[in-house]
């Protein structure tokens, strides 16, 4: 998990206005991530509401929506706050992106943020190809910002990655890598957070990776007890879980291009309660249950110790493109309020 940031009172004067204190702290390593692709929805009072009322301390935010923003003003809830794909290439300057600062944080006194992820799942083979030269650009840029307003420590800049990254034969988790058409776009990015201190952010979902394969047991992607075992010769670490190989393989991915110990981030994980294979409330509930608990107390075989996460997603998204699946993610009813699983976040 990552170094957690005692809180800072100070105030700094940047672009002419008085910068809040920010922090980072908090003992819980759960948050939820608030897609909002659906209608009608929760208003975004009523939504942090929720956050608070069932004790989720951290929130990630997929654009900078300011009416959410002055919501979770006072709130405590820490924040990863995301720069859309479509904005990369406009904070490619350097004013815009000091501007974007202004706007989006220090205009937010009250707001707790944490992370700042610099786009998402951006693939140098798949439609978001096109944003890959602009992700390292404007990672420097708000830092650049975050820097001249002397928040470096409390707010990382980082974006966020996914397991569709990794070479096909990344199997047992020491054999991860890179593919070849992501070492360059991915090499010059980890630097960036080696010599920042910042973690990478990833997304991890057992699911797909259950879904594509037939051969793979379900009970080993639950966190059910199995007799399923995976041993990794190259390290003699053995792996109950798909979690903990998806995630331990994305270590030895950044490890091989870096060897700077750069902490790891799940930035998205879940598992959707129906139109796919073996997507129940049932399962969904199980994953998302074991997720917690193991997150909280054991870390992975090569990382021990409890593992940030974000739980995706707070409500089901029916406005979602893609698979019908992508669609039934959520955690709560958005017109009732209610939860769909019985979990602890805190």
């Amino acid at each position: 998990m990552a170094l957690l940031i005692s809180v800072m009172q100070a105030t700094v004067l940047f672009l002419g206005i008085l910068v809040p204190a920010f922090k980072t702290a908090g003992a819980q390593p759960i948050g939820v991530c608030n897609g909002r692709n659906l209608d009608p929805r929760p208003s975004e009072e009523d939504t942090v509401r929720l956050y608070k009322d069932n004790g989720i301390g951290r929130m990630r935010l997929y654009d900078p929506l300011h009416a959410t923003l002055d919501a979770l003003r006072g709130s405590n809830i820490e924040l990863i706050l995301d720069v859309p794909n479509t904005e990369l290439e406009s904070l490619q300057d350097s004013v815009a992106a000091t501007n974007w600062v202004r706007d989006n944080i220090l205009n937010y006194q009250d707001v707790k943020f944490r992370y700042i992820a610099v786009g998402n799942e951006v693939d140098p083979d798949n439609d978001s190809s096109r944003y890959l030269n602009f992700v390292l650009p404007a990672m420097r840029n708000l830092h650049d910002a975050i820097v001249a307003g002397g928040l470096q420590d409390q707010i990382k800049v980082s974006t966020a990655t996914y397991s569709g990254l990794l070479a096909r034969n990344s199997f047992p988790p020491s054999q991860g890598a890179f593919k070849d058409s992501a070492q360059g776009f991915m090499q010059p990015i980890i630097q960036f957070l080696a010599d920042n201190n910042s973690p990478l952010l990833a997304n991890i979902y057992p699911y797909f990776s259950y879904q594509k394969n037939p051969d793979e047991n379900l009970q080993y992607a639950l966190f059910e007890p199995t007799n399923t075992v995976v041993s990794d010769e190259g390290t003699g670490l053995q792996y109950t879980n798909l979690f903990d190989a998806m995630l331990d393989t994305m270590y030895s991915a950044v490890e091989k291009l870096s060897d700077s110990n750069i902490n790891i981030v799940v930035s998205e994980s879940g598992w959707p309660s129906e139109a796919g294979k073996d997507t129940t409330v049932e399962n969904a509930g199980t994953y998302y249950k074991n997720l917690i608990n193991h997150v909280k107390e054991t870390g992975t075989p090569k990382k021990p110790g409890n593992i940030e996460t974000f739980l995706f997603a707070m409500f089901d998204e029916y406005l979602k493109e893609g698979d019908e699946t992508e669609k039934h993610f959520g955690l709560f009813d958005p017109a009732t309020r209610q939860p769909k699983y019985d979990l602890s976040f805190s």
